[in-house]
């Protein structure tokens, strides 16, 4: 297992989904492969520009990866995911990191992330991290296909 500071930074592309939805299920994230998390909504948002996957390689093996996305005055941070064997060895702290200066090069200086009140570990990593944790927001959300 190489250091955190061996690791190679890259940018994924479409081609790399399948990579990318591995490496989420290792990590334990809840996939939507029909919904927001199909290979065509992938896709979609990369075309778009408002997507940017980072990831972090040990030689071949995707080992880490977060979503950068902006609605183009707050930068997201989603889908942040850590290889279980590659825990607690700083790589969720540099994705973070990597995302920001992502950010800062399209002027976007607003970072945030939403995360699940149970997911402690994140919670952990973003505030580790400098984030604010709001217990004032309350999320709301509706697809287009629900019925009112």
């Amino acid at each position: 297992m190489s250091s955190v500071d061996s690791l190679e930074v890259v940018y994924l592309e479409a081609s790399h989904y399948d990579e990318i939805v591995d490496l989420w299920r290792r990590a334990g994230l809840h996939i939507r492969p029909s919904g927001r998390d199909s290979r065509e909504a992938f896709r979609h948002q990369l075309a778009s520009g408002i997507q940017t996957p980072i990831g972090l390689r040990d030689g071949d093996r995707l080992v880490a990866v977060a979503l950068a996305t902006h609605d183009s005055r707050k930068g997201w941070i989603n889908r942040l995911a850590v290889d279980p064997e590659y825990r607690r060895r700083g790589l969720g702290l540099r994705l973070i990191r990597l995302c920001e200066e992502h950010f800062r090069r399209q002027d976007i200086h607003i970072w945030t992330a939403l995360i699940e009140g149970w997911n402690t570990p994140s919670l952990a990593l973003f505030r580790k991290a400098g984030y604010v944790l709001h217990d004032d927001v309350v999320y709301a959300s509706r697809r287009a296909d629900e019925k009112v």
